[in-house]
């Protein structure tokens, strides 16, 4: 008789290897590419300095009228 080898096989191995390697290229490209969370995120934050600098000036311009109204 035989005895049964327990562990894991090499041709296991290499697939999980592989496997692995797929999904970190995957995750770098989404990360780091010109559609990538990095540049997404620093485009948000441009539109929303924006927004908030124009918000800003309405409102500037908004009490400007007001006192002009209470003359």
């Amino acid at each position: 008789m035989k005895k049964q080898q327990k562990g894991i096989t090499l041709v296991a191995l290499v697939i999980t290897i592989v496997v692995l390697i797929i999904l970190a290229g995957v995750a770098i490209s989404l990360t780091l590419s010109d559609n990538g969370i990095f540049n997404r995120a620093r485009d948000a934050k441009d539109k929303y300095m924006n927004a908030s600098n124009q918000e800003s000036s309405e409102l500037k311009n908004a009490e400007h009228f007001m006192n002009e109204l209470d003359v």
